[in-house]
């Protein structure tokens, strides 16, 4: 009898320890087991929010749980980006990344990440900018709003989501490749820098698509032309920066994409993968997207990967260039 006692303890250890050894291998088969948090790095209402919420809410249902968006705002994305890489490796916290994780090492000294503290798992949309001007501006001709720009000689503002932001960065090679002089105003986010346009203190600034759009329909704000190589469904009358300033420089979309934690298992990244493949694919998910404004990317690890080190090798020329850094 005890013969039989030892031999069973021995298996049940032995059970124990090949269960704790496997385990790992098969983390992804109950993956979510509880809601997955997807950090955004933004405000509430922001062109970053709005569309994480989009993707989100269907991405949560492809993988078979939910996922519960946590907004973590401030110096320009960067606190959201440090809080996905404290993150624990498990696939319950998700970062909806915008184009600010590649400009944050040109525009800061120590951002609080760099690249390698994430793993891609694919681009989601980009969204083109739009030159608005407010109705202070006398014209929206591309070469009349040139000469005005300097014959105002840097008396003017132009505004921006915030020191460092794309849309500071978008404004200041703007007037770099137009010649051109203005002043920048920084603000903490888009919201209260349209609030000041509508007001007329400020005189123009790029912005997403999708946070004006209405504010254009109304006519309370002018559209002078889109950052994008080709016009955009939601404007079309609206000219290119090609095609209104002879610009190819000025092809600038607020991209985003989903990153996790390095080290974050496979299997569960192939999970997450192939979720938010479907769910790109989604007819409902790309009309609400697209309806906004966006334009639908999606794509592989390695095409993100590649995509965010182009971008900030880009980016970081046009920083030295224009001087337009956050510190």
């Amino acid at each position: 009898m005890t013969k039989l006692t030892d031999i069973a303890r021995r298996l049940i250890g032995v059970t124990a320890v090949v269960t704790f050894a496997q385990s790992p291998l098969h983390a992804a088969d109950d993956y979510p087991a509880r809601p997955v948090r997807m950090i955004v790095a933004f405000a509430p209402g922001g062109s970053a929010d709005i569309n994480a919420r989009i993707v989100g809410q269907k991405l949560g249902t492809e993988l078979g749980g939910s996922i519960v968006i946590e907004n973590k705002g401030g110096a320009g994305g960067n606190l959201g980006a440090v809080e996905a890489k404290k993150s624990a490796p498990d696939g319950y916290s998700i970062f909806y990344a915008t184009s600010a994780v590649a400009l944050a090492p040109s525009v800061y000294a120590n951002p609080g990440f760099q690249a390698k503290d994430f793993e891609p798992i694919s681009l989601t949309a980009t969204i083109p900018l739009v030159l608005v001007v407010s109705k202070s501006v006398p014209t929206t001709n591309p070469a009349e709003l040139v000469a005005w720009l300097k014959e105002q000689d840097g008396k003017v503002n132009y505004a921006s989501s915030g020191r460092g932001a794309l849309l500071h960065l978008a404004g200041a090679l703007f007037l770099k490749e137009t010649g051109t002089k203005a002043a920048h105003v920084a603000y903490r986010g888009s919201a209260p820098a349209i609030t000041d346009m509508l007001g007329g203190s400020v005189q123009f600034m790029f912005l997403p698509i999708n946070e004006i759009s209405s504010h254009l329909e109304s006519g309370a704000l002018k559209a002078v032309a889109v950052t994008h190589a080709q016009r955009i469904p939601q404007l079309p009358n609206v000219p290119t920066m090609r095609e209104a300033f002879g610009l190819q420089t000025m092809d600038i979309g607020a991209w985003q994409g989903l990153l996790v934690p390095a080290d974050t298992p496979k299997d569960v990244t192939r999970k997450l993968s192939g979720a938010l493949e479907r769910t790109l694919q989604s007819p409902d998910v790309k009309k609400r997207l697209v309806e906004l404004g966006s334009i639908v990317l999606g794509g592989t690890d390695k095409d993100y990967a590649d995509y965010m080190q182009a971008e900030a090798t880009r980016w970081a020329k046009i920083v030295q260039e224009t001087g337009a850094k956050a510190e």
